[in-house]
C-alpha cells in the first residue's frame, strides 16, 4: 500500500466513525486491517459498513477509556469493600463509554432499525462473591438505542413487556414487526474479566458487544449460570457418522472418544480441557474435573501456555477461550486438541455459543440455577423440574442426594425456575443452543472484541502506549464468514486529565469533586443523567410512563455507601429545583 492509499484508507474510517470519534475526542492517526479473508467484516456483516465501522471503534474506545480512566489496578491490596468499590467505578466507567458510543453511532442507524439490549453481564454476583458484589453498572435489559422517534416508540413496548400481565414475548416482537420496526439484539459485557482488571493483571480483561439482526427471546433482565460444552465441529461430525449424540449431557468419556476418532493419533495428554477453577467452584465442577481426568486428559490449570506464548488463566473470562477451541500441531508435529466445559455466567454462555459458525465449532448448552450446591449434571435436571409438581421438593431431595433441605432453600429453587420462565428463557429443553435464544432460525451475529490488555487465546495485545497521549487498540470484529483484527492509533484532542472526564459519567464527576452548581448546565445534561441512573442505579428504579422514580431505600449501603448516595440525591434535587422542565421525567 502506497503512502496515499494508506492516508485515503484513514481518512475513510475517520469519516465513516466519526460520531464516535467526536464524542470522544480522539484523533484517528492510524488504522491497520488484517482480514482472515480477502474482502472486508462489512461486506458480510447485516449491518451498513458505517455501522459495523463505528461499533468496532466504539468497542475501542470503551477499551481505552476503562483501562485509563476505569481505575486499573486500584483493588489490589485493598479489604473486600475498597476491592468491591474499584470494580464497580470500572464497570461505570466501561459502560458509560459503551452506552455514549452506541447513542452517538445509532444517530445514523435505517430509520425503522433500533437496537436493544437483550442480555448484559453484570446484574448478579458471582461463585463466593457476596450479595452486594452483583449490583455491578451495566447496560441491561431494554435499553434502546435508536433515532428519536423510534426510540421512544420501542421504548413504550419495552415498558409494556416488562410491567403488563399476558403481554408476551411474542405481543412485543410481533407489533414491532407489523410496523415495520427492525430490532437487533446485543448481548453485552462492557469489562470482561473485572476482576482480574481491579487488580491489575496483565491478561484478561476486554469489551464484548455481540449484535444480533433479531431481538432474543428475553422478556425481562435475566442472569443466572449456563453449562457449556464448546468443541470443534468436526468433533461432533465424527460422532454423528458412529451415531453418537454430542453435546452438554454427553459423558465426557465419550467425548475424548470422538476426539480421538476425528483426529487419530492425538494423544490423550494433549488433549485440553479449559474450566474455570477455584476452591468455590468444586461443588458445581468437581464431579466433571474428576470425569475428565479419568479419561487422561489435560485439564488445563492456571499458568499453562496457549500456542499464542501467554500463560492461560482459569479463575474468571470464560468467553475469550473460545476463540482457541481447535487444534494445532506443536514444533514436534504432535497433535493438540484444545476445548472448554463448565459453565458461564448467561450472557457470556449466549455470547460464546453464537460463536459457533464464525469458529467452526460446536456449543451447547444448559441452564443452571444461581446457586452453587449441585454438580453440573444435578443443575442442568433441576432446571427442567416443574416447580408446581406436588412432589417437587422431594425431586429437588433426590438430586441432593437424600439430604434434608429447608423450606427456604427449596424456595430458592421455585423461584429461580419462575424467573427463567417469566424471562422467557427456553425452559423444557435438555440442551439449548444460539438458535433457542433467538425468533428467527435464520440469524445472523456481529461480534465486536476490544482488547484491554493481552489476550493469551489469540494473541491479539492489549492497549499500547506509543507517544504523549497516543495508544494502539486492537479490537476484534467477526461474522459467521468473515473477521478482521483491526488495530486503532488514536491521539487524544486534549491532556488526559481533561480527556478523562469526556469518558467519565457525569454523576461519577461529581462524586470525584466537580461543583455541578458552577458547572455550565446543557440540556443534554438530562438524558446522560436518565442514561446513568439506569447504568448505576437500575435496581432503584422504578418506571412509570416516561417517568422515572428512584427509591433510595432500595440501594444497599454496601452497594453504594451511604454518603455516595446522599451526594448523588443532592446533585439530583438540585437539577430538579433549577431545571424543572428538563428534568420533568425525574421524581424522587
Amino acid at each position: 500500500m502506497t503512502d496515499f492509499e494508506k492516508r485515503n484508507v484513514i481518512a475513510q474510517w475517520a469519516f465513516d466513525t466519526r460520531p464516535v470519534l467526536l464524542r470522544f475526542h480522539l484523533w484517528l492517526e492510524d488504522v491497520e486491517v488484517e482480514r482472515a479473508q480477502a474482502d472486508p467484516v462489512s461486506s458480510h456483516s447485516f449491518t451498513p459498513r458505517g455501522i459495523t465501522r463505528c461499533l468496532a471503534v466504539t468497542a475501542a474506545a470503551t477499551a481505552l477509556g476503562t483501562k485509563l480512566f476505569g481505575g486499573h489496578g486500584e483493588g489490589k491490596g485493598k479489604d473486600k469493600q475498597g476491592y468491591n468499590q474499584a470494580k464497580k467505578a470500572a464497570d461505570a466507567i466501561s459502560a458509560y463509554v459503551m452506552s455514549e458510543g452506541l447513542w452517538h453511532l445509532t444517530r445514523t442507524l435505517p430509520e425503522n432499525h433500533a437496537i436493544m439490549v437483550s442480555l448484559g453481564e453484570g446484574l448478579m454476583p458471582k461463585a463466593g462473591e457476596t450479595p452486594e458484589m452483583g449490583a455491578n453498572p451495566l447496560l441491561g435489559f431494554g435499553r434502546v438505542y435508536a433515532r428519536p422517534e423510534v426510540a421512544r416508540t420501542v421504548d413504550r413496548r419495552v415498558r409494556r413487556l416488562l410491567n403488563e400481565p399476558g403481554h408476551t414475548f411474542a405481543h412485543f416482537h410481533g407489533w414491532l414487526k407489523e410496523r415495520g420496526i427492525t430490532i437487533w439484539g446485543a448481548a453485552v459485557d462492557t469489562l470482561e474479566c473485572t476482576s482480574r482488571f481491579a487488580e491489575g493483571q496483565a491478561t484478561g480483561p476486554m469489551t464484548v458487544f455481540h449484535l444480533f439482526d433479531s431481538p432474543l427471546r428475553v422478556a425481562r433482565p435475566y442472569e443466572s449460570y449456563m453449562g457449556c460444552l464448546t468443541v470443534p465441529r468436526r468433533v461432533c461430525e465424527a460422532a454423528e457418522r458412529s451415531a453418537v449424540l454430542l453435546d452438554y449431557r454427553t459423558p465426557r468419556a465419550q467425548v475424548a472418544e470422538a476426539i480421538e476418532a476425528t483426529y487419530p493419533g492425538v494423544e490423550r495428554k494433549n488433549i485440553h480441557v479449559w474450566t474455570l477453577a477455584g476452591k468455590s467452584r468444586v461443588k458445581r465442577l468437581g464431579q466433571l474435573w474428576e470425569e475428565w481426568k479419568a479419561t487422561g486428559c489435560h485439564l488445563v490449570e492456571d499458568g499453562w501456555k496457549a500456542p499464542s506464548g501467554h500463560a492461560v488463566f482459569t479463575d474468571s473470562g470464560t468467553y475469550a477461550p473460545t476463540f482457541l477451541v481447535g487444534s494445532w500441531k506443536d514444533a514436534g508435529g504432535a497433535t493438540h486438541v484444545f476445548l472448554c466445559d463448565g459453565y458461564a455466567a448467561t450472557a457470556e454462555a449466549m455470547q460464546a455459543s453464537s460463536l459457533s459458525e464464525v469458529l467452526d465449532v460446536d456449543a451447547s448448552m444448559a441452564m443452571f440455577s444461581p446457586s452453587f450446591e449441585l454438580p453440573c449434571a444435578q443443575e442442568a435436571k433441576l432446571m427442567q423440574l416443574d416447580p408446581k409438581a406436588p412432589d417437587f421438593g422431594a425431586q429437588v431431595k433426590a438430586l441432593h442426594g437424600g439430604k434434608e433441605l429447608s423450606p427456604a432453600q427449596v424456595a430458592s429453587y421455585v423461584e429461580a425456575i419462575e424467573e427463567a420462565r417469566a424471562s422467557n428463557m427456553p425452559t423444557g429443553r435438555h440442551v439449548l443452543h444460539a438458535d433457542d435464544f433467538l425468533p428467527e432460525k435464520d440469524w445472523r451475529v456481529l461480534s465486536c472484541v476490544g482488547y484491554m490488555s493481552d489476550d493469551p487465546y489469540t494473541g491479539a495485545p492489549g492497549i499500547e502506549k506509543v507517544g504523549e497521549g497516543v495508544y494502539k487498540v486492537t479490537t476484534l470484529l467477526a461474522t459467521r464468514e468473515a473477521s478482521a483484527r483491526i488495530t486503532f492509533t488514536f491521539r487524544f484532542m486534549e491532556p488526559l486529565a481533561q480527556a478523562r472526564h469526556v469518558f467519565s459519567p457525569l454523576l461519577v464527576r461529581f462524586l470525584s469533586g466537580v461543583d455541578h452548581r458552577t458547572r455550565p448546565v446543557k440540556i443534554s445534561d438530562s438524558g446522560r443523567i436518565r442514561n446513568e441512573l439506569q447504568t448505576m442505579l437500575s435496581q432503584a428504579l422504578e418506571h412509570d410512563g416516561e417517568n422515572i422514580i428512584v427509591h433510595w431505600d432500595r440501594i444497599d449501603e454496601r452497594v453504594m455507601p451511604r454518603d455516595k448516595q446522599l451526594a448523588i440525591r443532592d446533585v439530583l434535587e438540585w437539577y430538579k429545583a433549577n431545571h424543572p422542565v428538563w428534568f420533568e421525567w425525574l421524581k424522587l
